[in-house]
Formats: structure tokens, C-alpha cells, sequence
């Protein structure tokens, strides 16, 4: 085969077999197709488009690029989540704990964060000590001994699709739902996971801005990973304000520990549960029509009963983060400066624009311009306000937490600008616009 010929193929319109994707995605992997090639192999898959089996294709042969994870010998059958991404989206660290309480083990590989705010594992390291690098008989001990495990993923796993997506980041291209359809499914099929649930987030703070665009994908990737044979569950939920309270990383694990003690904000609360319940639900390979609200108000009695908290201290103990941070959260990374934003006049919250929120946080170093950039875990922002919210002159709409004066003033007149206000009472935003399953 010749790189330049299936190029061209694709350039045209035609439809790729099996071989050439396959092919061609070992090539670049191995260096033996230079970049300039796969640029232009990305540009045409961006402008033609793929087939639903051209898309199983190119997410099966990044997933096979490096090592498949086997969790057999310690998770029969393996449940994972992945989120496409939001404005203080902690969810991973309330939700694991719950579904590994209720006996479903769960074995986690989380990124970095690349834009606004930290990832997973960023937050995750704003406990001193906590160590995000497993090798694999650690990761797969953990889950023997735990049934959790969250820590970073390691560069065996689907290597084609890091090398594409840096190239998909330097070229135009990332905004191809095939391409990213298969580049999140690919790290997926390569942990182990038997089903997963995809929360795919869609508003002015995610990726995707509308409701469409965003069933589009999830629609994509359910039928990945059923093609895989695995079961799936995709969820669309809003993303139009931020989720919680919490936007920054120290802060957002506080927020996750108040959640998981049965306080933080109901949003987050029911987020997590739903979430946390579709896993459970497949997890246990139920089907019953009542087996979803059966695991919403069991993983709700292990708030209230504190087996979720003692999962997420179980979890920090076996990586090597300080406990301590955990039981007192007041003893995480806390910010220099600290200033409220009030509210001009009366009024109903009418919108609380997320990617408004999320700049500010930006701004202040919670995030990365550049995966080079160091991120700050103690800044951030707290929102005070939700849509439908009724507020009084003088309110606080946020709380700034930074650590540089020059920092906090961009900050704060970005979010000047993030709240608009009714006379009316406005509806509240949906949780969740549709939920998408596989027909496995």
C-alpha cells in the first residue's frame, strides 16, 4: 500500500477498507508515515467524513497501536465512565467512590487537563502525596485489594491516538466527530472496560454547543463501542453553567468531599447518582425496568451513611496521598486572596455562562494554554448563584480565589460579565436532555 494513495482515496470521497485504516495507523504509529501525510489523511477524513464501519475501524486499530488492558483476573466484568469534558466537572471523584462502596470495582485511567481547568488527576493531586503513576501490577493490586483504582494513563495505551491528536490539535481537524468519536473510545476498548457510560457534555462551557451536534456523538460512539461489543450508556447533559459550585482544582475536590458527606450542591448530587447508577446498573449486567432507580437510592443511602467518603479515603490512603487533607479539606491548597463579587441590583439569574466562568479560571492558573503550563491547585472560582436563582443588590454571585492581584482584577471582569438577569423567574436548566443506550 501507499500512504499517498489512500490519501487520495479519501480525498475523493471513497470509503477506506479495513486494511488501509488499519495500515495506515501502524505506519504513523511507527514513524514510517511522516506527519505531513497524516495531516493531510486527517484533513480529508475532516472535509469527507466517515462510515459508521471506517469509524469501528479507525478506533479498533488505534486501540490495538499499543497495550490492551486485561482486568479479568480481578474485574470479571469492568465498568468505566468518561466525560467529554466541563466547567467544574468533579464528577469522577464522587461518583467512583459510590459505585466501588456498592460493590461494583471500578479501575480508572484519567488525563491531565488541557483548557480551562485541571483534569482528574489534576485535582487529584492537590492532596499531598497522592500518587497518579501506577505501574500495572500496582493498578491491577489496587483493584484486588481496594476495587479502586484512579490514577493516570499510561502512554502503552493507545499511543496512535496521542500522536494523532497532537496533530489533530496543530491542524484544523479536531472538530470531526469521527476523529473524536474514535479518539475517546480508543483509550476506552484499550483499558478493559466491558460497558461504559459517556457523559457528553453539551452548552456554552463544553466542546459541543448544541443539543444535535451533541447526540451526534454520543450516537457515534455508542455505536463504536456496541460494534466492539460492549454495552454502552450515553448521557447528554447541560453544560451551559457551571456544574456545582467549585471551578478550580483544590476547590473542586472540597466540593466533592462535602458531596460524598452528604452536603455540596443538589446539582452535582443528582449528576452523580444518575451517573454513578447507570454503572452500577451495568456493572451488575441489570436489566429490570426498576434497576436504575434501585441504584439512584442505593448509592444516595451511601452518602448518607458514609460509605462513599470511606471509599474515597480508602482510595487516597492506597496511593500515598495525605489522608489528613481528606478528613479536613480546609487543610488543601488554599488560595492567598480571596475576594466576593456581588450583584448590582435585584433580580432572577437568568444565565451563568460556563465558558465565561471557565476563562476566569483560566486566567487565574487553575488551567493550561499550553500542556506545558504548571497549574495553580489552590485558585479558582466558586459560583453562587444557579439559573431560576433569586438575588438581592449586594449578593455574592462568585467568590475569587487567587494568588496574584493582577490575576484576580482579569478575573473578576470576566465574570462581571458571566451572570444575565430577568424580572421574571426563568426555568431552571435540565440535568440531562436525552440518554442513548446500545442495543447489545
Amino acid at each position: 500500500m501507499r500512504a499517498t494513495e489512500i490519501i487520495e482515496k479519501k480525498r475523493d470521497g471513497g470509503e477506506l477498507t479495513t486494511e488501509e485504516i488499519r495500515w495506515f495507523v501502524e505506519g504513523y504509529t511507527r514513524d514510517s508515515i511522516p506527519d505531513y501525510q497524516a495531516a493531510a489523511w486527517l484533513m480529508a477524513i475532516f472535509l469527507r467524513g466517515m462510515s459508521p464501519r471506517e469509524t469501528l475501524d479507525l478506533t479498533l486499530a488505534m486501540a490495538d497501536s499499543g497495550d490492551r488492558l486485561d482486568l479479568s483476573p480481578v474485574i470479571p466484568y469492568a465498568v468505566d465512565k468518561h466525560s467529554t469534558g466541563g466547567v467544574g466537572d468533579k464528577v469522577s471523584l464522587v461518583v467512583l467512590p459510590l459505585v466501588a462502596a456498592a460493590g461494583v470495582p471500578v479501575a480508572k485511567m484519567s488525563g491531565r487537563g488541557l483548557g480551562f481547568s485541571g483534569g482528574t488527576i489534576d485535582k487529584l493531586e492537590s492532596i499531598a502525596g497522592y500518587r497518579v503513576e501506577l505501574s500495572d501490577e500496582e493498578f491491577m493490586q489496587q483493584v484486588r485489594d481496594h476495587g479502586i483504582v484512579l490514577c493516570g494513563q499510561t502512554k502503552s495505551l493507545a499511543p496512535a491516538d496521542g500522536k494523532l491528536y497532537a496533530l489533530r490539535d496543530v491542524t484544523g481537524t479536531v472538530p470531526s466527530l469521527p476523529l473524536i468519536a474514535s479518539s475517546i473510545m480508543s483509550k476506552k476498548l484499550a483499558a478493559g472496560a466491558n460497558a461504559i457510560v459517556l457523559d457528553v457534555k453539551v452548552g456554552s462551557g463544553a466542546f459541543m454547543k448544541h443539543v444535535e451536534e451533541a447526540r451526534e456523538l454520543a450516537r457515534i460512539m455508542v455505536e463504536i463501542g456496541s460494534g466492539a461489543g460492549r454495552e454502552m450508556v450515553a448521557l447528554l447533559s447541560d453544560m451551559n453553567q457551571p456544574l456545582g459550585c467549585a471551578v478550580g482544582n483544590a476547590l473542586e475536590v472540597r466540593e466533592a468531599i462535602e458531596t460524598l458527606r452528604g452536603g455540596g450542591p443538589a446539582d452535582l448530587r443528582r449528576h452523580c447518582l444518575v451517573i454513578g447508577a447507570h454503572m452500577v446498573r451495568l456493572g451488575r449486567q441489570e436489566t429490570g425496568s426498576g434497576a436504575l432507580d434501585e441504584a439512584i437510592a442505593e448509592l444516595a443511602d451511601l452518602i448518607d451513611n458514609g460509605g462513599g467518603f470511606e471509599k474515597f479515603r480508602e482510595l487516597v490512603n492506597a496511593q500515598g496521598g495525605d489522608v489528613s487533607m481528606v478528613d479536613d479539606p480546609q487543610r488543601l491548597p488554599r488560595a492567598r486572596l480571596v475576594e466576593d463579587i456581588p450583584a448590582g441590583a435585584d433580580g432572577f439569574v437568568a444565565a451563568v455562562d460556563a465558558l465565561t466562568v471557565a476563562k476566569a479560571t483560566l486566567e487565574l492558573g487553575a488551567g493550561r494554554a499550553r500542556k506545558s503550563d504548571p497549574i495553580d491547585p489552590a485558585v479558582g472560582v466558586v459560583v453562587r448563584c444557579k439559573v431560576g436563582d433569586q438575588v438581592r443588590a449586594g449578593d455574592p454571585l462568585f467568590t475569587i480565589h487567587a494568588n496574584d492581584g493582577a490575576k484576580l482584577a482579569q478575573a473578576r471582569a470576566l465574570l462581571e460579565q458571566a451572570v444575565q438577569f430577568s424580572e421574571g423567574e426563568p426555568q431552571p436548566l435540565p440535568a440531562f436532555y436525552d440518554t442513548l443506550y446500545s442495543e447489545n
